[in-house]
């Protein structure tokens, strides 16, 4: 089913939503367990490690969920259940209730956004399709970044219970917008649309490399990517403390790479022309590297400045790039979503787990786990220049 035109705007103010409310809960859950439970680096580094674990495996049968059943039935249904997973764990205070709720609203999240993603594509010609997908990303990029400026600040003037209830009314809100829009969407006649044979972004560039490979890069690139955004969100709190900030500051100064990585995808969908170039994508992988251990070894806040602005660019074209050839190659939009979220999950989970059994066996070195992330995203860059220059379709 091709999502109407006029119904784009509502698929974005949900996915606006959904941002706001999965940013401000899952990236300052780690505050609140520092906070309630004492945590440090390891302890979060860990907890991040068992929810990208989880998000790896159920965002793929998320979007095989929204293929079968529809893609507003997965967002009512995921939101319905972080709303109300994220209700019940504002009663309670003890740590295994907080982890069940963790994992029981992560799953939720997992039915939303390959959903989101597929609502956005489904049935668009490439010509539409390149600037829908810029759309989408600025949306969820500047929403996230905005969740994440204002939380700590949230969190600093209300109380830590702030991060159950904003989330909770925000899924509720958009469980209401998506069945709203739902009955709106089956009043739409149905809309055919031809696919032309060439791609816009190929138009006048012949590449050596195949639309499917470059599918593939991405799929091992962006994951790499969210190894590295995981470690980050887990160790701010952590990095907070060095620079003894308060909550309301570190969501101030932390959130820079988010709103970098927004400037990107502005930047990236008014200029097309990186579409299946693997320079920008090789690119992109290195300075995301330099960045990343530059940003966790920070011990000048310019250098912690400085180096989010860099990351924030890097994986805003990673990240671009894997939706937009998840979406552009084949014709299964909730099943590539759901394979281009399990990979962000199985990226979440490696990076931290990495990063904790580094810190378990190097303790006396507070900069292992970083380089031990460095040296997987390394690896990556490898696997990725191998890929390039000796994959076989």
């Amino acid at each position: 089913m091709k999502t109407a035109g006029k119904l784009k705007i509502g698929v974005f103010a949900l996915e606006a939503i959904n941002s706001l409310g999965t940013v401000f809960f899952f990236y300052y859950i780690y505050f609140y367990t520092q906070a309630q439970f004492k945590f440090g680096a390891l302890q979060n580094l860990l907890l991040a490690a068992a929810l990208g674990i989880v998000y790896a495996v159920f965002a793929y049968f998320g979007g095989q969920f929204a293929q079968k059943f529809g893609y507003f039935t997965a967002v009512r249904w995921g939101t319905a259940l972080m709303a109300l997973a994220i209700l019940v764990g504002s009663q309670f205070e003890g740590l295994p209730a907080t982890i069940a709720v963790l994992v029981v609203a992560d799953i939720g999240m997992c039915l939303t956004w390959p959903a989101l993603e597929a609502l956005m594509s489904e049935g668009e010609p490439p010509v539409r399709l390149q600037s829908l997908v810029g759309i989408y990303n600025v949306v969820w990029a500047v929403a996230g970044a905005v969740a994440y400026f204002t939380g700590g600040m949230l969190l600093q003037k209300l109380g830590l219970k702030t991060i159950f209830f904003v989330p909770a009314g925000l899924f509720f809100l958009e469980m209401g917008l998506a069945s709203w829009l739902e009955r709106e969407a089956r009043r739409q006649p149905p809309v055919e649309l031809d696919r032309p044979l060439l791609r816009p972004a190929l138009e006048g560039y012949a590449s050596p490399i195949s639309p499917a490979l470059f599918l593939k890069m991405a799929w091992l690139v962006n994951p790499l990517a969210y190894l590295a955004i995981n470690t980050v969100v887990s160790t701010i709190p952590t990095l907070a403390e060095h620079f003894q900030f308060t909550p309301m500051r570190a969501g101030f100064v932390c959130s820079i790479w988010l709103f970098a990585r927004a400037g990107a995808f502005v930047f990236l969908r008014l200029w097309p022309r990186w579409h299946y170039r693997f320079r920008f994508l090789a690119g992109s992988h290195i300075a995301m590297i330099v960045s990343f251990g530059a940003m966790l070894l920070a011990r000048h806040i310019w250098v912690l400045i400085a180096s989010q602005a860099v990351f924030g660019l890097a994986v805003g074209l990673i990240y671009y790039s894997s939706l937009f050839y998840s979406m552009d190659v084949g014709e299964t939009k909730g099943e590539h979503g759901g394979i281009h979220e399990a990979a962000i999950g199985a990226g979440n989970a490696t990076g931290p787990a990495m990063a904790a059994a580094a810190l378990v066996f190097f303790p006396k070195f507070p900069g292992s786990g970083t380089a031990a992330d460095c040296v997987l995203l390394l690896l990556g860059l490898g696997v990725l220049y191998w890929m390039r220059f000796r994959w076989r379709d």
